[in-house]
This record gives structure tokens, sequence and C-alpha cells, in this order.
């Protein structure tokens, strides 16, 4: 009885020693590691601070130019209202919401981005990320820059003449700029949300 013990234990360590050994092999034979160039392609990401913002400029003038251009009236209506897709621009009269939750997506007048984003290098990333739809990455850093000022001068955050590039756009005072808050540090254990069991 105990030799079968003995036989099971030891079997059963040949196993996970097998198992440790295999799953920390470096590969199996299936791809490879990327490129420092190909990592960077793919390293689009704009943060508040617009650090990683490229070279280029725009203006509002050329950005309604690019507007209609680009197509996106189609998706965001005429004025970048009123569309099937995200409202752009709030329409006359509509109410901001300042400090509001926009879970999916900000479709309304009262959360358009530009109202809704504390960060106007935010509505940059997202163009240059997903724009226009079916072409996304399609932009050049000039269009992009923009369009960018066209939305922003829509709802009335810069001027039409302002050229937004990667040092001005970083500094446009958002409407909705202190009206956000970053969530709580998770600690180890805790509650993801506050009185959640």
């Amino acid at each position: 009885m105990v030799w079968r013990k003995v036989a099971i234990v030891a079997v059963t360590a040949v196993f996970e020693l097998c198992q440790s050994a295999w799953t920390q092999t470096p590969t199996y034979g299936v791809g490879r590691a990327p490129t420092p160039e190909e990592i960077r392609a793919w390293d689009i990401a704009i943060s508040p601070t617009g650090k990683e913002l490229p070279q280029g400029h725009g203006s509002a003038k050329e950005g309604a130019a690019v507007f209609v251009s680009k197509g996106c009236g189609g998706c965001h209506g005429a004025s970048g209202s009123g569309g099937h897709a995200p409202t752009l621009v709030p329409s006359k009269g509509a109410q901001p919401a300042m400090a509001m939750t926009c879970l999916a997506p900000c479709v309304n007048d009262s959360n358009a981005m530009a109202i809704h984003s504390p960060f106007a290098t935010t509505i940059w990333d997202y163009i240059n990320r997903g724009m226009p739809l079916g072409k996304e990455g399609s932009l050049t850093p000039n269009e992009v820059y923009a369009l960018t000022a066209y939305i922003l001068y829509k709802s009335n955050v810069v001027k039409e003449d302002d050229v937004l590039d990667a040092e001005s756009l970083p500094k446009v005072k958002m409407p909705n700029r202190e009206g956000f808050a970053l969530p709580p540090t998770w600690k180890h254990g805790a509650p993801r949300l506050q009185g959640y069991p």
C-alpha cells in the first residue's frame, strides 16, 4: 500500500516536472518577436500631454473642407450632428452635460466628444486611429489636426483661425477639463466598486 502511494507521488512529480519544463520552453516554433520598427508602427497612442503628437498643423477652415471631402457628414450629419454615428458637434440649443459618464457611445447632443472629453488630444487620437470608417489610419496628420480644429471650433472651444499643432493642441482648455476623475487606485482584495459586495 505504501509503495503504491510512493509510486503515485513519483509519477505525479515526474508529470509536474515535465509540464513545468514544457511550459518554460522559449517558443513553439510559431511566430517571432516584433522588430523595433514594427512596435513603433503600432505605438500610436496619444497621451493627454500630447508628447507623442506628430508634426503637422490645421485650422477649422481647413477642417471644414476635409470634413466634406472625406465624407464625414455621411455618418455624423452635415453639420456634425443628426447622423446615425456619434454626435461630434452639439446642435443649437443642446445643453452640455458636464462630468457625465459616457458609456456606449456618446451619441446624444448633450454628450458630444468635444464637450465631454477632458483633453483635446483625445479627439485627435480618436480621429487618427478610427476615422474614416473603413479607411482608418488613412488621414494625414495635417488632416487630423484640421478635423480636430473644426470640431472644436464648431463646439465653441477654439476660434476659427486658431491653428492646432503638436504644441498648441495639448494646451486647449476643454469645457470638461475639471469635470472628470481618474478611477480610484484599486488594492488587492478590495471590492472593485464602492459598496459592491
